[in-house]
């Protein structure tokens, strides 16, 4: 029996043996298999490499147009035709019919001095008048009567002088009364202050109650019609200013507000300013410009050819321009970042003073995705 399992365990050992070293086997070929597959692998391609797809993108080519050279001046708008409200009697303000800002017809009632004192004088002019009619109509009747006693004889020569005498004074008197009324009444006109013409009323610093004179500011009216801008422009241009230079009115975001040209040139220096005065006519523009208003004043001094860029087309970085470019290499085009020196806007272009040229594809979409060097694709 010990025999037969020593027999056994002699005959098994060989097996076994033999299961271990196929495993060592397969195991070394499965090891051999997976370094292999690592080995194969291709190495990624880097970003932006000969493998990058290129991007399409919209492209401008750079034209040169017409851009005028200009300076920016501040203006003041004036009107023509502006008149200063001063009463021409004196006496308490009693009412104020209108308010700053408002428009008004020729011959409104814009104020009213207290007439009360005046009317009692006209009053009594009027009774002065009546008074000396009723002696002008006795007179009258009377001397007609006396001239047909004198014609009878029944009295004088001196008599009848004497009613023709009384006659005359009576009628001086008379028309001196009523011119007297006349002139009274047309002085309780003055009591009444009414705009000259049609126009805005300006600034009314004067209240109710308070006492004026001649002397005193009532209020302004300006005619909206007929506006000049008035510009002053330094001496050191003073050889480039001449008649009919086109004139552009803006506002302060850079909207035009109105076009003209330059109509007059003082000969003379303002001291003050050290500069030349140059008037612009403008045309009546009621709802957008005042008179005594600050405007900005665009002078277009010549126009020479220059390349402009899009407004859509730039970026910025630390207070610099840049565009970005389309330009050929290698059979195909990159997105080359271009430093660009610009003027102020015109429109929606900016004219370049530097960094671009007539030719130049400079790329309008994709911008922020785009990097120096990218490849890119240029749709027409």
């Amino acid at each position: 029996m010990h025999q037969l399992k020593s027999s056994l365990r002699t005959i098994a050992e060989p097996a076994q043996h033999r299961m271990c070293k196929a495993a060592h086997v397969i195991g070394f070929v499965v090891l051999a298999a997976l370094v292999a597959g690592c080995n194969s692998k291709k190495p990624a391609t880097p970003a932006g490499g000969p493998g990058m797809q290129a991007m399409p993108v919209q492209v401008q080519t750079i034209s040169l147009n017409p851009v005028p050279d200009t300076d920016t001046y501040l203006a003041t708008i004036k009107s023509r035709r502006s008149a200063t409200m001063q009463p021409q009697v004196e006496g308490n303000l009693t009412k104020i019919f209108v308010h700053s800002g408002q428009v008004v017809k020729a011959g409104q009632v814009l104020m009213q001095i207290d007439p009360l004192k005046q009317m009692a004088t006209v009053q009594a002019q009027q009774g002065t008048e009546a008074q000396q009619r009723a002696v002008y109509q006795y007179n009258q009747s009377e001397v007609e009567r006396q001239k047909r006693l004198y014609d009878t004889g029944i009295i004088s020569k001196q008599a009848y002088d004497q009613a023709v005498q009384s006659y005359q004074n009576s009628k001086g008197a008379f028309e001196a009364s009523a011119a007297s009324v006349k002139t009274q009444r047309a002085q309780l006109a003055y009591y009444q202050i009414r705009a000259p013409f049609s126009g805005v009323v300006g600034d009314i610093p004067v209240h109710l109650g308070d006492y004026v004179s001649t002397s005193t500011l009532l209020t302004t009216v300006d005619e909206n019609k007929d506006l000049e801008a008035y510009i002053y422009i330094p001496t050191e241009r003073s050889a480039d200013v001449h008649m009919g230079l086109p004139v552009e009115i803006i506002d302060s975001s850079g909207k035009t507000l109105a076009k003209s040209n330059i109509n007059f040139i003082s000969p003379q220096v303002e001291n003050n300013l050290q500069s030349i005065l140059a008037k612009a006519p403008i045309a009546r523009t009621d709802e957008v410009l005042r008179n005594a208003q600050l405007v900005k004043a665009r002078v277009t001094w010549s126009t020479h050819p220059k390349p402009t860029v899009p407004v859509l087309a730039v970026t910025r970085m630390g207070g610099a321009s840049f565009v970005f470019v389309a330009k050929p290499e290698k059979g195909g085009y990159v997105a080359r970042q271009v430093p660009v020196t610009l003027d102020d806007p015109i429109g929606n272009d900016y004219p370049v003073l530097k960094g671009l040229n007539a030719g130049d594809k400079v790329i309008l979409s994709g911008i922020q995705f785009l990097q120096d060097g990218a490849p890119v694709k240029p749709l027409s």
